[in-house]
C-alpha cells in the first residue's frame, strides 16, 4: 500500500478518511516537462526507479537512426502533450473531473478496479446495480459520491486471445475513446485513467499500452480544445517503465524523439482513430453511378432496317437500369449509411445537438418534466435504436411484464384500426424495470406501427400511482421511430386530471407534434363513439371510477356484462 505522496503533505494536500491525500494536477508530473522526476514514493521498492522516473526513454538506443525520408505518423505537437500526465498511483485519489473504472458487464464491486469502491462508499454500487450493466467496450457514467472526482466512468475491457487480436485491440481502442466522448458530454474536462486491460482477461501489458496511448493521441488531436487533462495511472514498476518507454513515439517531445520513434513503432499503428485496420475484412464502397443519361451515338432512324429490333430490346434495358440506379438509394440501411461518416464527426454534431438543445429547453427541466431537452435523433440513428431494442426484445421472456397488464391489444375502432390500450393504474413503477418494459413495449407495438393504428389510454385512478418522467417519455417515443408517429392515428385519453393535461401540454410544447393527437374523453360512453365497446376489454375499476367521477346520473352498468346504458 501505498503512502501518501511527498508532494500534497509538502503543499498541504487534503487527507480522505482513509488516510490517502488528495492529489490535484498541479503535484503530477506533466509529460512534456523533461525535467520532472517521480513525486511518488513506495515502500519496499527499488530506490533506482524514482531516479529514472519520467527520464528520456530513448537515449538508450544510441543515435537516430536513419529514417529514410519517411514522415512521422506522430508528429510533435507541444499543446497534446501538455495535457498528458503520468502518475503513479490510484487514479481514486485524484483531484479531476472523472476517473475510469475497469469491470466487467455486470458492474459489480467484485470485479471492479480494487479499492475503488472502498473509498467511493456505497452509493456507487448501488447506482452501478441500476443501469443494467455494460458492453464490452462501452463505458457508462455514474456519481463519484466520496470521490475527490466528480463522476466515475465505468468501461468494460475484452478478453484476449491470440486468434482474435484484431478484435481485442479495437475493442481496447473503443474503450478508451468512449471514456473520453463521455467525458466531453458531460462537460467535464480532466481524467484519470488507470489501465482498463486486466490480467484476469489475459490481456498482455505493452500491446495494450500501444493501443491506449494511441487511442488517446489521435481523439486529442481532434479534441483537444475539449480536453484539459488526460493522467495516465499506473500502479506497478512494470506498467510505469511501459508507459515510460511507449510515451516518446506518440507524443514525442522534440524532433529527435520524433526522428527515433519513426524507426521504433510497430508496423499497424491503427488508422485515424486509432483502430486496428484488417484490409483483408475492409468494406469496399463503390460509389453510385451518375445519373446522367448519355445520349445515344445513333438515332434510330439512322440504324439499318436490320438492327432495329435490336434498338428497341435494347432501351428499355437502358431506361430501367438508370431508373434502378436513381431508386437505390430508397433501399440502403440509413444506419449503415451513417457508417460512413468519421465517427468523430458524427459525436461532434451529436454534442453540438446536445449542447443546443440543453441550452434551449432547460425552463422545461425546472417545471419538474425532467430532462426532455436532448438533441434529436436522424432518421439513421432512430432506424438502429430500434432495430437494437426490437433483437433485444424478442430474444428475451418478458412474461413478467405481460401479466401485469399494463399494456395489451384490444380489437379495431370504428374505422378498422387496430388497437392498443394502455392502463395507467397497473403501471407500478416502485414493481417494475423500466428497461425491460421498454423491451416488451417495442415488441408489442412493432406490429402495429406498420400501418395506421390507435391507442386507448385509461388514466382511471392512475393519479394515485408514481408516473416517470417526460424524459422517459420522450426517449420511448424516440426508440420506437418515426413510423409509430407517422401511423399513430390518435390516443384516446379516459380520465384525464389537470395534472396529465399539465404534462402532455409540455410534451406538445418541448418534445414533438405526434402530442397533439391526443384526445381527452370524460366519460365511457364518449370513448365508445371511437372504440366500440365490445372491441375492448376494460377492467372493473374503470367502471366504478366513471361512475366515481361523472356522478352514475342517467346511467345503469350490467353487473355481468359491464355495459353502460343511458337509464330509460
Amino acid at each position: 500500500m501505498y503512502r501518501p505522496v511527498a508532494t500534497a503533505a509538502a503543499t498541504g494536500g487534503v487527507p480522505t478518511d482513509n488516510g490517502d491525500y488528495v492529489v490535484t494536477l498541479d503535484q503530477v508530473p506533466r509529460w512534456n516537462d523533461a525535467e520532472i522526476r517521480s513525486s511518488l514514493e513506495y515502500e519496499n521498492e527499488d530506490p533506482s526507479f524514482s531516479k529514472s522516473f519520467l527520464s528520456d526513454p530513448l537515449t538508450s538506443h544510441g543515435e537516430e537512426s536513419g529514417t529514410n525520408g519517411l514522415a512521422s505518423r506522430f508528429p510533435v505537437d507541444h499543446e497534446i502533450n501538455s495535457k498528458i500526465y503520468l502518475w503513479r498511483g490510484q487514479p481514486w485519489n485524484l483531484e479531476v473531473d472523472a476517473v475510469v473504472n475497469s469491470t466487467n458487464e455486470n458492474m459489480d464491486e467484485v470485479h471492479s478496479s480494487q479499492g475503488l469502491h472502498a473509498a467511493a462508499g456505497p452509493g456507487l454500487a448501488e447506482e452501478c446495480a441500476t443501469l443494467g450493466g455494460c458492453r464490452t467496450g462501452m463505458a457508462k457514467v455514474t456519481n463519484a459520491y466520496d470521490l475527490p472526482a466528480r463522476r466515475v466512468i465505468h468501461t468494460v475491457g475484452p478478453k484476449y486471445a491470440v486468434k482474435y487480436h484484431s478484435a481485442a485491440e479495437n475493442a481496447l481502442s473503443h474503450c478508451y475513446r468512449s471514456c473520453l466522448e463521455l467525458l466531453i458530454e458531460n462537460g467535464l474536462r480532466s481524467i484519470a485513467m488507470g489501465c482498463i486491460y486486466t490480467e484476469a482477461k489475459n490481456y498482455p501489458r505493452e500491446p495494450a499500452a500501444h493501443v491506449a496511448i494511441r487511442t488517446v493521441r489521435r481523439l486529442l488531436e481532434k479534441q483537444k480544445d475539449k480536453i484539459t487533462a488526460v493522467v495516465f495511472c499506473t500502479s506497478t514498476s512494470s506498467d510505469t517503465e511501459i508507459y515510460k518507454r511507449l510515451l516518446p513515439l506518440y507524443l514525442p517531445r522534440d524532433k529527435h524523439e520524433e526522428a527515433v520513434a519513426i524507426s521504433k513503432l510497430p508496423a499497424d499503428v491503427g488508422d485515424e482513430n486509432g483502430e486496428t485496420i484488417n484490409h483483408e475484412r475492409k468494406i469496399r464502397i463503390k460509389p453510385l453511378p451518375k445519373k446522367v443519361i448519355p445520349k445515344p451515338s445513333q438515332s434510330p432512324a439512322e440504324v439499318p432496317a436490320s438492327d432495329v429490333g435490336l434498338v428497341q430490346r435494347s432501351v428499355p434495358v437502358q431506361i430501367l437500369e438508370y431508373r434502378n440506379s436513381s431508386y437505390l438509394d430508397t433501399y440502403l440501411d440509413p444506419a449503415f449509411m451513417s457508417l460512413m461518416k468519421d465517427p468523430d464527426q458524427r459525436r461532434q454534431e451529436q454534442w453540438e445537438k446536445t449542447a443546443q438543445a440543453q441550452g434551449g429547453w432547460n425552463c422545461a427541466k425546472m417545471l419538474g418534466f425532467g430532462d426532455i431537452g436532448g438533441p434529436p435523433l436522424s432518421a439513421a440513428e432512430e432506424y438502429s435504436l430500434h432495430s437494437r431494442y426490437l433483437a433485444k426484445a424478442n430474444s428475451l421472456n418478458l412474461s413478467e411484464i405481460a401479466e401485469m397488464k399494463i399494456l395489451y391489444r384490444g380489437g379495431v375502432d370504428s374505422e378498422g384500426r387496430p388497437v392498443m390500450v394502455v392502463v395507467g393504474a397497473h403501471f407500478l413503477l416502485r414493481c417494475l424495470e423500466l428497461e425491460r418494459f421498454i423491451l416488451y413495449v417495442v415488441k408489442e407495438f412493432e406490429p402495429l406501427i406498420q400501418k395506421p393504428y390507435t391507442i386507448v389510454y385509461f388514466h382511471s385512478a392512475a393519479s394515485l400511482q408514481v408516473q416517470p418522467d417526460l424524459g422517459w417519455m420522450r426517449r420511448l417515443q424516440q426508440i420506437l421511430g418515426r413510423k409509430h408517429q407517422r401511423n399513430l392515428h390518435a390516443i384516446y385519453v379516459l380520465h384525464p386530471t389537470f395534472h396529465l393535461k399539465t404534462a402532455i401540454f409540455a410534451l406538445q410544447m418541448f418534445v414533438d407534434k405526434v402530442w397533439k393527437k391526443v384526445v381527452y374523453v370524460d366519460r365511457l360512453l364518449q370513448l365508445f363513439k371511437y372504440v366500440p365497446r365490445e372491441q375492448l376489454t376494460i377492467p372493473d375499476f374503470v367502471f366504478q371510477h366513471d361512475i366515481e367521477v361523472n356522478g352514475g346520473k342517467g346511467l345503469i352498468v350490467d353487473p355481468r356484462t359491464k355495459y353502460i346504458y343511458h337509464r330509460p
